[in-house]
């Protein structure tokens, strides 16, 4: 066996690993904020660095065909680990802030990063259930983070009693579909994947657990309360991150071990699904006025959009949904950014909408920035989530499925109201009363303007006549080609 060779092939999780235990034992002897910030920054460039050097290279396996590394598996460590870097660059003076700040915080996020690496990069059941579960216990941990307030506490009690439900049903679909094909490697369950009610019961509940961790309805319960009540920085972490592992975890599992059969149509299934989440995420957040609990409820209409490329089930849904988790990070974590800049402020509540009324003009940056990240995530061209959208909807289009698509965009069309409504209060509302904005750091402007700079970038690369990255996700689509290969 190549230990050395296994150990490259997952390098970037192995940085990440690595590194909290490193950041465990500075801040257990020195308590020393400042080394423990720079120890995780350090780390994830290198993770980044790492993860960005396989992304020209196939899918290959590594640890006895226990994970897969390069292509897809690739790009979304990329995301991973930028959706991580950013959301740390913002946490520090944020949580300062509001007198949360703790060392043990960044190890928490180090750990869970390597568990979503490790997610995303399953080829096997047992290696997907090991990196789900680690990065939902660090979650947990981190939604209560705010501990002496009812909403931390509650946040933590039901992200983890609904987390812990969620897993029930995943174990037991995986027991089912062992017992089904007799083995847990991904790729050999489709091989002997059959329309058997064990194989079909195992890979519903698999589905469920799936569902449950990126806000699908009807498994979305969770995340309003839990958005709520988590530090708004590591919120992003959470609506970004761990969204994306757990996506290219499903595309992974959708194009090798639930192959489309007679009788068996999980398209099908998908399309209800995506529906059902872009409509009611879409509906109940049009009448939110808690700025989290917006967002919150725009994130489950967001993974509704993602489910419409997955539904498709070609290469080039599968290829959309990548580019639209890249633009879903870029731009959701900029706008949780620019709220959690707002939120720390005192003398009012600023995650209610009417509260920031007036407050556009005073800190013209910040501003600007929010309505470029809202604009985006309500799909207005040319920004990012304009281009992510109509990847998925052309994906569901050239695949018959045109009805799916029209509901995709007549959803995003009513998001606008919403989205437009924080900016109506931000420009052409009175200030409720004199409020003096702070200064932020020059890191924390720093990082949310290369957010909005990456919103506006990525919304026009891809119709550039030489679009890189699409001309790469392209590549990385038809990843049924390799099933073969990836059986050990």
């Amino acid at each position: 066996m190549d230990y050395l060779g296994d150990i490259q092939a997952f390098l970037p999780g192995v940085i990440t690993a690595l590194a909290g235990l490193i950041v465990i034992v500075i801040e257990s002897l020195k308590k020393d904020s400042s080394a423990t910030f720079w120890v995780t920054v350090l780390s994830l460039v290198a993770a980044l660095f790492f993860s960005i050097q396989s992304l020209g290279t196939g899918l290959d396996t590594a640890f006895s065909g226990m994970l897969v590394h390069g292509g897809a598996v690739a790009f979304g460590n990329v995301i991973i680990v930028v959706a991580t870097l950013f959301c740390v660059f913002i946490s520090e003076d944020y949580l300062k802030g509001i007198n949360h700040y703790y060392g043990e915080t960044y190890a928490l996020i180090l750990f869970a990063t390597t568990g979503m690496m490790c997610l995303a990069g399953s080829n096997d059941l047992i290696t997907l259930f090991i990196g789900l579960e680690t990065m939902s216990i660090c979650l947990y941990v981190m939604a209560g983070l705010i501990k002496d307030e009812k909403s931390g506490a509650e946040a933590a009690l039901k992200y983890f009693l609904l987390g812990a439900f969620s897993t029930g049903f995943l174990l037991y679909g995986m027991a089912l579909i062992y017992g089904a094909t007799g083995t847990t490697n991904i790729s050999a369950i489709g091989a002997a994947a059959s329309t058997d009610l064990l194989f079909l019961a195992g890979a519903a509940l698999l589905l469920v657990g799936f569902l449950f961790k990126v806000s699908a309805v009807p498994f979305h319960m969770w995340t309003p309360d839990v958005y709520q009540g988590t530090p708004t920085t590591l919120t992003a972490y959470f609506a970004t991150a761990s969204k994306a592992a757990t996506f290219v975890a499903l595309i992974m599992v959708l194009s090798r071990a639930l192959p489309v059969m007679e009788g068996l149509n999980w398209q099908m299934v998908f399309s209800v699904i995506a529906i059902l989440t872009m409509v009611f995420g879409n509906i109940i957040a049009l009448v939110q006025d808690n700025l989290k609990r917006m967002l919150a409820y725009s994130s489950i209409a967001h993974a509704g959009y993602a489910l419409v490329g997955l539904a498709a089930g070609t290469p080039e849904g599968y290829s959309a949904v990548l580019f639209y988790m890249f633009a879903y990070t870029i731009m959701n974590i900029g706008a949780f950014g620019v709220i959690a800049y707002y939120e720390r402020n005192k003398g009012m509540d600023f995650s209610e909408v009417q509260n920031l009324a007036g407050l556009g003009f005073k800190k013209p940056v910040m501003g600007i920035a929010l309505s470029i990240f809202l604009f985006s995530l309500a799909g207005i061209p040319p920004l990012v989530g304009f281009a992510g959208k109509y990847y998925v909807f052309a994906a569901a289009i050239n695949a018959e499925m045109v009805t799916l698509a029209v509901i995709g965009v007549l959803a995003s069309a009513a998001s606008v109201y919403y989205y437009l409504r924080v900016m109506v209060y931000l420009y052409f509302r009175e200030e409720h009363k004199p409020v003096e904005l702070f200064n932020p750091t020059l890191l924390y402007k720093g990082t949310i303007i290369i957010l909005a700079i990456l919103t506006l970038y990525y919304g026009i690369e891809p119709i550039l006549p030489a679009s890189g990255l699409m001309e790469l996700l392209n590549s990385y689509g038809n990843l049924g080609a390799v099933t073969n290969v990836l059986i050990p």
